[in-house]
């Protein structure tokens, strides 16, 4: 017998009650049995309150302690659960933090980098000597404009460049319908 069912005369003697008050019960609604025909001890403690004597006393403790240690033991699973997923999310964490630490050290070379590459190009510029070749230095990074046209000077013929065009094209032939594909002769 499970220790949370009662048989109606296991309910009479744990709830002092008698099996004709408990079958009156039954009938008018009041208590209800599971499809076995036992009464739920929750039943019985909704109807009757605590069960009274010795023997329902150490049923309802037994009860109660397989209870409490299943309820116990999920709660432990449920917790050790959460722990190993906790534990995951730092680790992912810590990992996405270290990709980003090195990710920042690595912009911050670069910086430091191409700062000393600009100023190392500036003072090459400022040691440079003129040359025959290159007698003025040009500091301004603009483009020189194109020389404009006067109308004085004669342009610079370039070269011709012509696109061929076929001698002879033949005249492309006139549409014709459908019906005159098969009964015209190809033309």
């Amino acid at each position: 017998m499970n220790t949370t069912k009662f048989s109606v005369m296991d309910a009479s003697k744990a709830f002092k009650k008698s099996r004709t008050t408990i079958y009156e019960a039954l009938k008018n609604g009041e208590l209800s049995r599971d499809h076995d025909g036992l009464i739920d001890l929750s039943e019985l403690i909704r109807v009757y309150g605590n069960p009274i004597g010795v023997q329902s006393s150490t049923r309802t403790e037994h009860a109660q302690k397989n209870v409490q240690v299943h309820v116990q033991s999920e709660v432990e699973n449920v917790l050790k659960d959460q722990i190993s997923l906790l534990k995951n999310q730092l680790d992912l964490a810590n990992q996405r933090e270290k990709a980003l630490m090195q990710h920042i050290e690595d912009l911050t070379h670069r910086i430091e980098f191409k700062g000393q590459l600009e100023q190392s190009t500036i003072e090459n510029e400022e040691h440079k000597v003129p040359t025959p070749n290159n007698s003025t230095m040009t500091t301004d990074p603009r483009p020189e404009p194109d020389p404009k046209d006067d109308g004085l000077t004669t342009p610079v013929e370039k070269e011709n460049k012509r696109i061929p065009v076929p001698e002879h094209v033949e005249q492309e032939q006139p549409k014709r319908g459908w019906l005159s594909r098969f009964f015209l002769p190809n033309g």
